[in-house]
């Protein structure tokens, strides 16, 4: 009988967790649903507040008009841009770090751990990074958008939690039949790490490719506006650029839906990778969290 009664409340836990996780995955997908079909809505299907999940009066034209205004492209262009290159640069300076900091052999890897705890609790104040940025000539580029945040510290620990879990013979086997340092994290401890670099990359993709503060801060240039920051320029201001006398002549276009059609482009490419990423994330996440 007492099995039996564990079993029962065990469903029944299941039961209610499944429960609370549905409802709030369908509070999480309301408001996305609720953009989209605004973004798929006519204007006076808009104006008249009778969009709610579903589109009423079915049209494509608030998305012609983001394809027809070069500032929302090349700002897609250059979100694009800074994610990959940015994400690129991470990924190669993290694991750079993380290997090192977790190899019992190496001097001095406890005093450079102390430091980057401090950076990991303590955050750098805007006014001084903002002078670091500025002395450095990286003001008002794309690479003040990259190098700053080459490193986060809490990926770091995580990779260096996933490379301590390495079994330490295929290193020495590695070294014992002649490989460098450098041959040995190329060809046996990266190939062994894609659970936790596809962790990590998509940890920083998601970082850059929603970044805004970085943009408004370092970025004056309009033409180097990232997706985001143009975003913003279009729900608060409502300033459309080049695009905007073709909202005119669409019938079926209004501002609102332009700006409900632009989110949903900006957070379109993390849905589509995501899919393809999550085994990888979970994996990533369980390994890197065995030794922390």
């Amino acid at each position: 009988m007492q099995p039996s009664r564990k079993l029962r409340q065990f469903q029944l836990f299941d039961f209610f967790n499944y429960l609370f996780m549905t409802l709030l995955g369908i509070l999480m997908i309301f408001p996305i649903l609720h953009v989209l079909a605004k973004s798929l809505s006519s204007e006076v299907a808009i104006n008249t507040g009778r969009v709610t999940l579903f589109p009423v009066n079915l049209t494509f034209d608030n998305y012609l008009v983001i394809l027809n205004d070069p500032s929302i492209l090349r700002a897609f262009g250059v979100s694009v841009l800074v994610t990959v290159v940015g994400t690129l640069i991470n990924l190669i300076a993290t694991a750079s770090l993380a290997y090192p900091l977790s190899r019992q052999e190496y001097q001095g890897r406890k005093p450079i751990l102390m430091l980057i705890l401090v950076t990991f609790i303590f955050s750098a104040p805007l006014i001084p990074n903002f002078l670091l940025i500025k002395n450095l000539h990286l003001l008002d580029t794309l690479w003040a958008l990259m190098i700053p945040g080459a490193i986060s510290a809490y990926n770091l620990f995580i990779m260096r939690s996933f490379y301590m879990g390495l079994p330490n013979e295929l290193i020495d086997c590695a070294r014992t039949d002649g490989a460098s340092e450098l041959r040995i994290i190329w060809s046996v401890v990266l190939p062994l790490s894609k659970p936790v670099m596809a962790t990590m990359g998509l940890f920083y993709a998601v970082t850059h490719w929603n970044s805004y503060s970085q943009a408004l801060y370092f970025i004056n240039s309009r033409t180097l506006y990232p997706l985001q920051l143009r975003l913003q320029e279009i729900v608060m201001n409502n300033t459309m650029g080049e695009a905007g006398a073709l909202i005119e002549e669409l019938s079926n276009v209004s501002p609102s839906g332009v700006q409900m059609s632009v989110i949903i482009v900006s957070v379109l490419p993390i849905m589509l990778v995501y899919p393809f990423l999550q085994k990888y994330f979970v994996k990533g996440m369980l390994i890197g969290s065995i030794k922390s």
